[in-house]
């Protein structure tokens, strides 16, 4: 990957604003910077004093058609009345371009942080989950990548091995255990009987709250089971998890049906995400943003303490799949 994949160096203030001004936008305030590590996200006030959010891709990640894909999934969810922040379309388009950087600009959107431990509102939340899968099965992203072993196990695990991360003292241990893992993931992964569209990246933080959910940030969309959409807004004890999981489903189903065999999918992809962002953060790694942000990722303790994860999660996929249907 070249240095461009890191390299926000050109993203000064009057840079965005002619950016901006491109499109026909004149931005009147600063540019506050937003959370954001893949991409970089500002907020301002344009003259008219309407708020907006711009969005600025990371060079290399997405392709062209990979980010309209995105775009037009997003638009399609809001022509379905569905809660979501879509890209604004100026001059018939909704994605830019100005001198490397592919950029979007948003209507800016305010809310509350989704509470995850209220029950009414996760009951909002399986809602509309079932409305937004029950449009993402319509088709599948054509460009966009599909959730599975490679890119969530195979990938990363090369990444790491050609990475410098991993103590000396702990490789032998570290890449032991990262094999243990992988091979118990293979026997644990099915392939799913459906692929759909998903949001990609639903976790509680992805998600506002206002009159009812705000899902935000569709940058992870991809093909995938439906369950990746749900596994990641359950925490607590299996108990917990299990009341949690029978909220969500009783809403979605309202809208959209659940195969219930998805859910042995539950802790496969757990450990996938696990891998994938410990690879994910070694890849970024150039980027001065993220030493700032995980100053613990080049500690030592860090990798000792997932050799440990390692193992908690080899024995998770040994437990029985959560279940909402009678044990016999």
């Amino acid at each position: 990957m070249s240095d461009t994949a890191f390299n926000f160096d050109a993203l000064t203030p009057d840079f965005m604003w002619y950016a901006l001004e491109s499109i026909g936008i004149r931005a009147e305030s600063g540019f506050l910077p937003l959370n954001s590590y893949e991409n970089r996200v500002y907020q301002f006030t344009d003259e008219e004093r309407q708020r907006y959010v711009v969005k600025f891709y990371r060079p290399e990640r997405w392709s062209q058609e990979q980010i309209q894909e995105e775009h037009d999934f997003t638009l399609e969810l809001i022509e379905g009345d569905i809660p979501v922040a879509p890209p604004c379309r100026i001059n018939g388009q909704t994605l830019h371009y100005y001198q490397g950087y592919w950029f979007a600009l948003f209507a800016s959107v305010g809310g509350r942080q989704f509470e995850v431990d209220n029950l009414e509102q996760l009951e909002g939340v399986g809602r509309f989950l079932g409305r937004i899968h029950k449009v993402g099965s319509r088709t599948q992203f054509q460009h966009r990548p599909t959730v599975g072993l490679e890119e969530y196990l195979y990938q990363p695990r090369k990444l790491l091995q050609n990475s410098s991360f991993i103590p000396l003292h702990l490789e032998n241990a570290f890449f032991s255990d990262l094999d243990m893992l992988i091979n118990h993931l293979e026997q644990h992964w099915q392939q799913p009987q459906q692929i759909i569209r998903l949001h990609g990246d639903c976790h509680p933080g992805n998600i506002l709250w206002r009159d009812g959910p705000m899902f935000v940030d569709l940058d992870d969309s991809r093909n995938g089971p439906a369950v990746q959409d749900l596994w990641m807004l359950l925490n607590g004890e299996r108990a917990d998890k299990l009341m949690q999981l029978d909220i969500i489903l009783e809403a979605y189903q309202e809208f959209s049906d659940f195969n219930m065999s998805e859910l042995k999918l539950i802790e496969p992809l757990r450990g996938l995400r696990m891998v994938h962002y410990m690879a994910w953060l070694a890849k970024r790694w150039q980027d001065p943003a993220f030493p700032i942000a995980f100053p613990w990722f080049d500690d030592p303790k860090y990798w000792e303490s997932q050799v440990l994860a390692f193992k908690e999660q080899i024995s998770a996929l040994s437990e029985p799949p959560l279940s909402l249907m009678p044990q016999w």
